[in-house]
């Protein structure tokens, strides 16, 4: 059995020497070879230049393949997968068309894991575990009205007047900033065409007080259901967005209103061009401290009372291991991978899991990788 590990890039290396330095098989796949050499190559003799057919010709019935490429490329990986008996792993949101693979991969006996990465994926946990600690609390209640929050972001150690650097892919970032968002906000949907016009502060409860700037990120409606709320729940706010430091939207504001601008494919190259300087002007220099943090909340009220009010929080920044991205994405990534290995994940196509022994295991690890995180009962 090989892991057939595609891409080295910003979000890569930790978990994928993790494996390695496991003594796992491991084929690494890149299309610079190079660059695959300089991140892995001490450790790892068999690096070889990425393509899709390289890659499917190469898969054996019980493999691995992980795909830590542009999400575009996701459903093809997982389709060559499925053709060649091999399981497929991602750290990204499942897209509809890999959705509609499911019951090939139940059919087969093979597992496609995704979103078990950062964010996706470490704040599915934690919110899977505050919902399971709610329904077992002396709080649970029909009745109880549920307000839910869960704010991920990658911001830099040191404030830069851009109040942001880039750890991940420039241009994901901007296409992130074009996206419409819907989420549940005083018991009324929210839709917003772009992330600035619905930019809110958030007081973060970390050992030194530190507020942020947030906005709602995609769709939310669907975690619902992924986090097990019941239908008949009363939810007031259920929101999963991304996290700022404050003063980034007035920084960015130049940005905002250019990209009001773009459309069609000259909007599209010139938002290649915006990804280009800004990574020119914005990256991380060597050694440079990025930071990663993440805030996952649920709150029960009874009679306008809180009756349960815990809050995951993680506060995590680069040091001598790397960057805190690159841990946050790949070592659960690597888990994951290591998951199927033993069987503890059904066949079919799955998002982080639900099982209370795999998410515990998985937390304990995780919580090496940060510098601070911590499960935060606000009512005690």
């Amino acid at each position: 059995m090989t892991i057939h590990w595609c891409g080295t890039g910003l979000s890569s290396v930790p978990g994928l020497r993790r494996l390695i330095e496991g003594g796992h098989q491991v084929t690494v796949w890149n299309r610079t070879v190079d660059k695959a050499r300089e991140a892995v190559g001490d450790i790892c003799p068999d690096i070889r230049a990425y393509s899709l057919e390289a890659l499917t010709a190469a898969l054996q019935p019980g493999d691995i393949a992980v795909s830590m490429l542009p999400a575009d490329q996701h459903v093809a990986i997982a389709t060559a997968c499925l053709g060649a008996g091999a399981h497929f792993v991602s750290s990204s949101y499942i897209a509809p068309e890999m959705r509609a693979l499911d019951q090939g991969f139940r059919e087969a006996g093979l597992v496609s894991f995704n979103e078990i990465g950062l964010d996706p994926g470490i704040d599915h946990m934690m919110a899977h575990d505050l919902v399971a600690r709610y329904r077992a609390s002396p709080a649970y209640h029909a009745d109880n009205i549920l307000s839910f929050t869960s704010y991920c972001g990658g911001v830099p150690k040191i404030a830069n007047p851009f109040r942001y650097k880039f750890s991940w892919a420039p241009l994901g970032v901007l296409k992130a900033l074009r996206s419409p968002s819907r989420s549940l906000r005083n018991f009324s949907e929210l839709r917003v065409q772009r992330p600035w016009d619905a930019i809110t502060t958030y007081d973060a409860p970390l050992p030194q007080p530190e507020t942020f700037e947030v906005y709602p990120n995609r769709d939310s409606y669907p975690f619902l259901q992924d986090y097990r709320f019941d239908a008949d729940w009363k939810v007031r706010d259920f929101v999963r967005g991304t996290i700022r430091l404050n003063g980034w939207a007035e920084a960015w504001a130049p940005v905002f209103r250019e990209i009001e601008t773009l459309e069609g494919p000259a909007g599209d190259a010139r938002l290649a061009e915006m990804a280009a300087e800004f990574v020119r002007d914005n990256s991380y220099a060597p050694g440079e401290p990025d930071r990663v943090v993440l805030f996952v909340t649920l709150k029960a009220e009874h009679d306008g009372q809180p009756v349960f009010h815990e809050t995951w929080a993680m506060d995590a920044w680069g040091d001598a291991r790397g960057t805190a991205m690159a841990r946050l994405v790949s070592v659960p990534v690597s888990l994951g991978i290591e998951s199927i290995l033993n069987r503890e994940v059904p066949a079919g196509v799955h998002p982080a899991p639900h099982d209370p022994r795999l998410i515990a295991r998985w937390m304990d690890k995780i919580g090496t990788l940060a510098q601070y995180m911590a499960r935060i009962d606000h009512l005690a």
